[in-house]
């Protein structure tokens, strides 16, 4: 009888956690965090150095069979110092409306879990600052939108998110210059979970 008993509740385990698996599953969240970016130039106009910035936000996830598609909307502010080889220098900022649409795979069950994610991130330029031209870079030509594709891993602890990001520039972030300029950064962020239904 008790071997019945045992394999009976292994058996119901079993359809509970498959389940689990197979239902889809929808949480969202608050994040926030801090951002080192820098600016690359295709034909080496200049290089920059990492200033930190910011980033909040919402995050949204929805899950199914250890996958994930994970849209988030959050104000990031990106900053960098980009110097050219004759001395030239200036400190350059942004700040953006950022919108990552992600895929991901979740490693683990329950409250505990690793994830890897990949993804386009969709950035709306609100606000650029550059203290003063200098070679490659036109302070009055920053375009209004630019893309860059995130490659990340994370972790879930019961209601606590976390992620580590690089994101990698793929459109030229200025119309006015021949260095191509892309912007690339890495990010670390915290968010929370505030409801989750499965």
């Amino acid at each position: 009888m008790k071997k019945i008993v045992s394999a009976f509740l292994l058996f119901f385990g079993g359809i509970v956690t498959t389940q689990a698996q197979l239902l889809p599953g929808v949480e969202f969240g608050l994040k926030g965090g801090v951002n080192l970016s820098s600016l690359k130039s295709g034909k080496k106009y200049f290089n920059s150095d990492n200033k930190i910035g910011y980033q909040a936000g919402i995050y949204g996830r929805v899950g199914v069979l250890g996958f994930h598609l994970q849209p988030e909307i959050y104000l990031s502010s990106r900053k960098t110092i980009a110097k050219t080889e004759d001395g030239g220098e200036t400190d350059v900022k942004f700040t953006a409306i950022d919108i990552p649409v992600l895929l991901g795979k979740r490693f683990g069950l329950g409250t505990f879990g690793a994830r890897i994610q990949t993804g386009p991130i969709f950035s709306f330029n609100l606000k650029d600052n550059q203290q003063r031209a200098i070679a490659g870079l036109d302070p009055q030509s920053y375009k209004k939108n630019s893309t860059s594709w995130a490659f990340g891993i994370g972790a879930d602890v019961s209601s606590l998110r976390v992620d580590l990001r690089y994101e990698m520039g793929l459109s030229n972030i200025n119309s006015n210059s021949k260095a191509n300029p892309k912007i690339n950064t890495w990010s670390l962020g915290v968010g929370y979970r505030l409801f989750k239904m499965n």
